[in-house]
């Protein structure tokens, strides 16, 4: 049964499921190159001008294009741990450092007869090594790409097992590019110049066998954009194979350029592919971390910034050596509302009356949080006293107008919110992260006690003086650092 990719199987080429997009895309690709082949087939042996600077540019752009594309599937084995992607990373890998010794070993390229020991057949097995050992490399991933990890199982460290990949590639090749040199007497011809000897035409069946197999199991078990890419790769390279080295009469013949123009534009298909998934990958996970940032500084129910939040803007306003002002705000009797019509209730309460405390926040700066419970603050830069003072005013006035029903009839009026408001100079500072900069928040829940103590549904400034006088006078009844004002804005 069809199931909807989870968010993880999109993350990642080798596990992103091959939409018809990109099912549309592969095809057209092979369909052009087949069309290529079809075009130049009939000329594939009309000889050409020897080129020498068409093998360093091909090959070179061949072991960068490999070399990368090796790195980034060991970079998402190390993730995934599935061997199918160790296999196919080794595979790219084999296929760099092959290129690298079909190019040291070229005749006329470096040396007449080459370097590294060459003699006149190394080059064409090489080649032949280079094309079957990819093939069988594609060949193991197909039949490895549906294992299933075993769960609770510790693996090794994926550095290890790279490592243990590289160093089988690099013995690989070490031992085939020693059989192409050394043991070159024990090989069948299969060059006479530049031209294909009759042996090559029975070397190259084998090549024509693992090739097909590999795909033929790949395409059955082909799911994600990956395989479908890696498919690719292996039909345009059986083209290149049969062009440049089967259909055609010898090296610098027209087949012989277009097989190799072939083998570089099939390499790179799985290298622009990796890259462009990276590049959204790296926009998916900037865009997770933003959403991110913004859970854990958003109040869930009430859609505001919550304490964590509150307190970065804390600082950052601290920072800013200016007039600060804070307004503390409690929902009066919420808890007697809450008990009598339900948590569902309540919580519609808390938002209703977050949303007007935040329309009356809107200046650049200024934050308004969940502190508590039933509890909200607003942090006012640049703002004195007179003018928080004025704000509180109108957001208990909004508040009142939203006429969210009492508790019980004679029990006073609609829901209200009491407010306390204080202002502080922090420049006066010496620390921003002393804990005097905790006076603010001290200051105006005092006053807001003072606000509810003296009946609720009121604002009430922390007064310094009046405080101080009141404390001198030793009076311990709260709300001794605070004045409470009526709802019109008058001193009660």
């Amino acid at each position: 049964m069809a199931h909807d990719p989870s968010p993880e199987d999109v993350v990642f080429l080798s596990t992103m499921p091959a939409g018809p997009g990109h099912r549309r895309l592969a095809l057209a690709v092979v369909l052009i190159a087949a069309t290529l082949f079809l075009i130049g087939l009939p000329f594939a042996s009309v000889q050409l001008p020897e080129v020498w600077a068409f093998i360093p540019v091909y090959e070179s752009w061949l072991i960068i294009i490999d070399a990368i594309t090796a790195v980034l599937l060991f970079g998402q084995f190390s993730i995934l741990r599935s061997r199918a992607l160790l296999v196919l990373g080794c595979g790219y890998l084999f296929s760099a450092t092959m290129t690298m010794a079909h190019a040291l070993s070229f005749p006329g390229l470096f040396t007449p007869t080459g370097l590294i020991g060459a003699g006149p057949q190394t080059t064409a097995w090489l080649y032949a090594f280079w094309k079957a050992g990819f093939a069988l490399f594609v060949l193991a991933y197909a039949l490895l790409k549906d294992e299933k990890l075993a769960p609770y199982v510790r693996y090794r460290r994926a550095r290890v097992s790279i490592l243990e990949g590289a160093a089988f590639v690099l013995t690989a090749t070490a031992l085939l590019t020693l059989l192409a040199t050394s043991g070159e007497d024990f090989l069948p011809i299969l060059m006479n110049g530049n031209y294909y000897a009759p042996g090559s035409y029975y070397v190259a069946p084998f090549g024509w066998t693992i090739g097909p197999i590999a795909l033929l199991i790949l395409w059955r078990r082909q799911r994600s954009v990956l395989d479908l890419w890696v498919l690719v790769v292996g039909c345009v390279q059986i083209l290149e194979v049969a062009l440049s080295s089967t259909l055609n009469s010898g090296r610098f013949d027209l087949g012989w350029y277009m097989g190799r123009t072939y083998g570089l534009a099939a390499v790179s298909f799985v290298l622009v592919m990796l890259l462009i998934e990276n590049g959204r990958l790296y926009a998916k996970l900037v865009d997770g971390q933003a959403e991110l940032r913004r859970l854990a500084a958003v109040d869930p129910l009430t859609r505001v910034a919550n304490r964590r939040a509150f307190d970065e803007e804390w600082r950052r306003a601290i920072r800013g050596k200016t007039t600060l002002a804070l307004l503390l705000i409690d929902v009066d009797r919420f808890k007697a509302f809450n008990d009598v019509h339900g948590h569902v209730v309540g919580d519609r309460c808390l938002q209703m009356i977050a949303d007007v405390l935040a329309g009356g926040a809107r200046r650049a700066g200024e934050t308004i949080a969940r502190y508590g419970g039933e509890e909200f603050a607003i942090l006012l830069p640049g703002t004195d006293l007179a003018k928080a003072s004025a704000l509180a005013q109108r957001l208990l006035q909004q508040v009142r107008e939203l006429d969210i029903p009492r508790v019980e009839a004679g029990a006073g009026p609609d829901v209200t919110i009491s407010i306390g408001v204080a202002c502080v100079f922090p420049a006066r500072e010496a620390d921003p992260m002393d804990p005097g900069s905790t006076a603010l928040v001290e200051a105006a829940d005092k006053a807001l006690y003072a606000a509810k103590s003296a009946g609720r549904n009121q604002v009430a400034e922390f007064v310094p003086h009046v405080a101080d006088l009141q404390h001198e006078n030793m009076s311990s009844d709260a709300p001794a650092a605070a004045t409470p004002q009526s709802p019109s804005g008058k001193q009660a």
